[in-house]
């Protein structure tokens, strides 16, 4: 079988998610090609799992002669394509523009509006109306994709990567951090408006503070992997409010980081099939999580729901967790066994050619 991908920009779980498939394909015999913007070849190297590379400009922000010249490249490039798989939104309506009926993976659902909502709606309708099948990460954009007509609309299944074992111990990851007897939350995200990092600032700066929290009365340590747009202006609050969040910018250590937590902590206003959260599951961490999108799904009996925002529940979940007797525990053991029931590159791959052969 010969599959076009298509994306767009992308530095995250999108692009592991595509170079994931492609080595899947790769390996059973098919032709595989990838189409997209240049960066995302340097950062997931396509080519060297065996993809042939073609180099189409494709931002995350409209451009209308650009955008032109994309889709009449998807078109000519994938003219032999037995199925064009595009992942996203922006490069699923392109794709859609170029060719008919592909497949179309949506990764991610809009947090903003105005000008950007407006146009994130007539690309959604693009999407419904010329995409074969949508596959999408979260039962609240499967729904909403149906609602806009779209013919075949079924749950994309995405799988985490194994986990590398932690290099460190926790208590030399501690020592780091100067965490001191402190417990640790950890949040990994961009920094950025979809992560809800400004409810994670109101969280930390909780009535706790005064009288501590924890088994041993400690206040938390708030600790934060990634990097992103909005780094200057959580740095600035953190220092003007003497907030006990650390910002430690990009990591390649996040399962050292994990196995030193009590649990991760992810307060978005959205997210779908986030890795992060299945990482931390697969490595036995437990999270309290906003009640959005995908989450409740992956995260089931291994963590605490809240609703996105309130960081006043997020404050007493938190609570919960490090105050009852046996709590952490009891959610440690149950996302142990939700990290194993995690589904794995092959089903991915399995499902995807179900998809193809439909």
């Amino acid at each position: 079988m010969r599959v076009a991908f298509v994306l767009g920009t992308t530095s995250g779980g999108t692009g592991r998610h595509v170079l994931m498939l492609v080595e899947g394909l790769v390996r059973r015999g098919h032709q595989v090609l990838v189409i997209g913007p240049g960066s995302v070849e340097e950062q997931f190297s396509f080519g060297a799992a065996g993809a042939r590379f073609a180099e189409v400009p494709i931002s995350d922000r409209p451009h209308p002669v650009n955008d032109l010249r994309a889709v009449l490249a998807v078109r000519r490039l994938t003219r032999g394509a037995d199925v064009v798989h595009a992942h996203g939104l922006r490069a699923g309506a392109l794709a859609a523009l170029g060719r008919r009926g592909p497949v179309v993976t949506l990764h991610n659902a809009l947090t903003a509006g105005g000008f950007v909502g407006l146009v994130y709606g007539v690309l959604e309708r693009i999407v419904a109306r010329r995409a074969g099948h949508v596959l999408a990460v979260s039962p609240d954009l499967a729904a909403r994709m149906r609602g806009l007509g779209a013919r075949d609309v079924r749950a994309a299944v995405v799988a985490a990567p194994v986990p590398r074992p932690a290099k460190r111990t926790p208590q030399e990851v501690r020592d780091e951090l100067e965490a001191g007897d402190r417990p640790i939350l950890l949040t990994v995200a961009r920094l950025a408006q979809q992560k809800g990092l400004e409810t994670l600032l109101d969280i930390a700066a909780g009535p706790w503070r005064a009288g501590g929290a924890g088994a041993a009365g400690a206040e938390p340590l708030f600790v934060v992997a990634g990097e992103g747009p909005l780094r200057g202006e959580l740095q600035r609050r953190i220092d003007a409010e003497g907030l006990p969040v650390v910002l430690l910018g990009n990591r390649d250590d996040v399962p050292d980081l994990l196995g030193a937590a009590v649990a991760l902590l992810m307060p978005s206003r959205w997210e779908g099939q986030p890795l992060t959260l299945r990482e931390a599951l697969m490595t036995g961490t437990p999270a309290i999580a906003s009640e959005v999108g995908g989450i409740p799904e992956i995260l089931g009996d291994a963590g605490i729901l809240v609703p996105y925002g309130e960081a006043g529940k997020f404050r007493d979940a938190v609570r919960e967790l490090l105050e009852t007797p046996g709590a952490a525990e009891t959610l440690a053991e149950a996302a142990e066994r939700r990290g194993r029931e995690m589904p794995g590159s092959d089903e991915v791959v399995a499902d995807v050619l179900g998809v193809y052969r439909a």
